[in-house]
């Protein structure tokens, strides 16, 4: 093989040396595993030396001839328009290779740098062209991985590259969302929520510009995010992936991240440094009826009491879909999971993907937006069990087949099926439309989807060079200029909530602190299964000792820090109740001692469902647990044993909580939204002053969160602290009290 390489770049070589003298205006090298062409006054080219493809010359210009036919096609040809290659590439494919554009893959991890088998089956087989990547073992071996796979399918059909995607991988606790994070070394920033705790628009652009070379330094070339759903029920536990429940710092914020991650600075609009953005989820998840969420069959509603469902459009029609870079609007959208209850007016109550009035009609033609829609992740697939994310999400269309199910959501106006790796439904919707209105009408609609699905290709320069220089790519990504940039966003994204009298923080000089353990019970988790009871330090001790004197007894300490976490009591549905007799159904909380729902909705909003046992989803009069009770239990007996010595208290969250438990225990309180410890720190100890503002309330009680309505935001009475603070939306203390700067006049109430 090494010798074959040798005499092809030998050959190239006396093949450039015969042509100089007409004008060629490139050359080539080779990088890692691929040849790279540069060349004045066009774009860098990057091909496999296996994949077959060839460089034409034309007018001394280099150009890729990936359908390996000796000519240069309009879509081989970068002179021309993304506009124009898309039409011309999608009127020579096939339906089985418009049908492999349609699909997403599953969750894929990259361990090692070399495609396992399923990989090439769903390349080869099913045509599939786009990749979801969770964790990959570094930077290096992403860039590797990234090589290999596009190498394989450059030597396919025409030569089309794959766009590799991520869910949010920056942040500073190392997961996001459902899956389990970056891996390896990347910038690290705080969570969407903790971004709109800066209130600051410009810093999210910037996370966007770092975060967009970083990913395509990965190959990564579209964002499955942000998530701009607007948060407005409280007890919803994707709140932490949102901007908040404001609508205008929602779309505000929506419309940075969207600008930082697509608009090249160079071309102030695409280019090779653009990564497409999926803006989700359209529209009105925020508003999860009891605030369950719609990955469980339990929360497959949102509601909207408050006839406000209106109002959750704005973080994509007036931020997402209204940039102020050259790219205009988000590339991408994911609509929700959720049936919007009784929204559609034809009375159809089917999820998001599935339902003509929310894509074709809200959508395509009232929003004007013709990117690509893409059905969020397996709502094809049949549902397994009430309470578990595992399995499919077909809600409102669980009588209908798989491929029925892929015909509904084509005739909805939707291009592409969220982790399907499978072409067969995909064709036999074809099919289905075909018998129904014709094969000339099926072709028309898929060739629509498939010029969408290739424009996001053209637009970032993947068919002109996918590949990646592995030793630039490690020492790019997570590069120190990134990290203490992330890191400073980090510190302004801290939220001092409490500090008595003023007095309390910082604490400059070197006192003796006391870090109580933290206790976790046994815990059932997400993916089903049991943690182990453990007993833990919070916060690594070696890095508190660098601020501080460590001591084992409260009694010792000058001061102590407790580090707790939200409550968490579960998903909203129990099979246990099921056993008992009950319908399943159980409230969420927001405290951390035992809750009984006696202020809840006596019926549920959204009505009766014929695919569910009971008509009736409400849990008035259940009583949950908090499984980490002990974290409350934890502050106090901290503040009994401090006595008049000062206790901090820092919360890990990502949604709203009610503090009464808490904050009569705590001398100063911060909250994190899953920070590094060392920020923490770097407060406490005075080395950074907080600046933060809550982008949400924080409930009095759980009364005032059961009376809340799901789809209104600013709509709770909110807990007052032994200072006479609010601790309401945009509320945050600085050193000197409670900050009222431009930001608390442009979005406070």
């Amino acid at each position: 093989m090494m010798k074959k390489l040798m005499k092809m770049m030998s050959v190239g070589m006396v093949l450039m040396g015969l042509v100089a003298c007409d004008g060629q205006k490139w050359s080539e090298q080779q990088v890692d595993s691929f040849m790279l062409v540069t060349q004045k006054g066009g774009p860098s080219l990057g091909y496999s030396p296996q994949s077959g493809v060839k460089i034409l010359t034309v007018d001394g210009y280099a150009f890729k001839d990936l359908n390996r036919n000796d000519s240069l096609d309009a879509y081989e040809d970068w002179r021309l328009s993304a506009q124009e290659r898309a039409a011309d590439l999608v009127s020579q494919l096939s339906i089985e290779e418009i049908a492999g554009l349609m699909l997403y893959s599953g969750h894929q991890a990259v361990p090692a740098d070399s495609l396992i088998a399923e990989q090439k089956k769903f390349l080869n087989d099913d045509h599939l062209r786009a990749v979801l990547i969770t964790t990959v073992a570094s930077p290096e071996t992403a860039a590797k991985w990234n090589n290999n796979m596009q190498a394989f399918v450059e030597g396919l059909d025409h030569g089309i590259p794959a766009n590799t995607s991520s869910d949010p991988r920056h942040e500073a606790n190392g997961t996001a969302e459902f899956n389990a994070g970056a891996g390896g070394q990347i910038s690290l920033w705080p969570t969407s929520l903790g971004l709109a705790a800066t209130f600051d628009p410009q810093l999210v652009l910037r996370f966007g510009e770092i975060a967009s070379e970083e990913y395509r330094a990965l190959g990564i070339a579209t964002a499955l995010s942000p998530q701009v759903d607007i948060a407005t029920d409280p007890r919803w536990f994707r709140f932490d992936g949102t901007f908040g429940e404001d609508p205008q710092l929602a779309t505000d914020m929506a419309r940075a991240y969207c600008d930082g991650f697509q608009t090249t600075p160079e071309t102030k609009g695409w280019g090779v440094k653009s990564v497409n953005a999926m803006v989700k989820h359209w529209y009105g998840y925020g508003a999860q009826e009891g605030g369950r969420d719609s990955h469980f069959a339990s929360g497959k509603y949102a509601v909207y009491p408050g006839n406000n469902l209106a109002m959750h459009k704005r973080s994509f029609v007036e931020g997402a879909f209204k940039l102020e870079g050259g790219t205009e609007k988000a590339s991408a959208v994911m609509p929700i999971y959720s049936i919007l209850w009784n929204q559609d007016p034809s009375g159809e109550n089917v999820g998001g993907s599935y339902s003509k009035w929310l894509i074709q009609q809200q959508l395509r033609e009232e929003a004007g937006f013709e990117g690509v829609a893409c059905t969020d992740w397996h709502i094809t697939y049949d549902m397994k069990v009430l309470d578990s994310p595992i399995g499919g999400k077909p809600w409102g269309v669980e009588p209908l087949s798989v491929a029925e199910r892929h015909y509904k959501i084509l005739q909805a106006g939707v291009d592409q099926f969220g982790g399907n790796n499978e072409i067969g439904p995909v064709l036999e919707a074809y099919r289905m439309w075909s018998e129904a209105q014709g094969e000339a009408s099926a072709r028309e609609r898929f060739e629509l989807s498939a010029r969408r699905l290739l424009l996001n290709v053209f637009r970032v320069g993947l068919f002109e060079n996918p590949y990646l220089d592995p030793e630039e790519t490690k020492a790019f990504v997570g590069k120190p200029e990134f990290m203490q940039e992330g890191y400073e966003a980090q510190l302004k994204s801290i939220v001092m909530l409490k500090n008595h009298d003023n007095q309390v923080l910082p604490v400059k000089d070197r006192r003796k602190v006391y870090v109580p353990k933290r206790h976790f019970p046994a815990i059932p988790g997400l993916w089903g299964g049991i943690s182990e009871e453990k007993t833990v330090e919070p916060i690594d001790l070696a890095l508190v000792k660098k601020y501080f004197d460590v001591v084992e007894q409260p009694e010792e300490a000058d001061f102590a820090i407790c580090l707790i976490q939200e409550p968490s009591t579960g998903v909203g549905y129990s099979l246990d109740d099921v056993k008992k007799g009950g319908n399943g159904y159980v409230p969420f909380s927001l405290q951390y001692d035992d809750y009984t729902a006696r202020d809840a909705r006596a019926v549920s909003i959204a009505g009766g469902d014929p695919m569910e046992k009971s008509t009736n989803r409400s849990f008035r009069g259940k009583t949950v647990k908090a499984y980490n009770r002990d974290d409350m239990v934890m502050v106090q007996n901290t503040k009994q044993a401090m006595g008049e010595k000062p206790v901090v208290v820092i919360i890990e969250t990502g949604r709203p909580i009610v503090l009464s438990e808490i904050e009569p225990s705590a001398d100063a309180i911060l909250i994190s939204f899953k920070v590094q410890h060392q920020a923490l720190l770097d407060i406490i100890s005075g080395k950074a002053e907080p600046s933060a503002l809550l982008p949400m309330q924080m409930p009095a009680d759980m009364k005032t969160v059961e009376e809340q309505q799901e789809d209104v935001p600013h709509d709770m009475r909110c807990y007052q602290d032994a200072d006479g603070h609010t601790y309401d939306f945009a509320f945050g203390l600085n050193w000197q009290g409670p900050i009222r700067d431009a930001r608390v006049e442009k979005y406070g109430r």
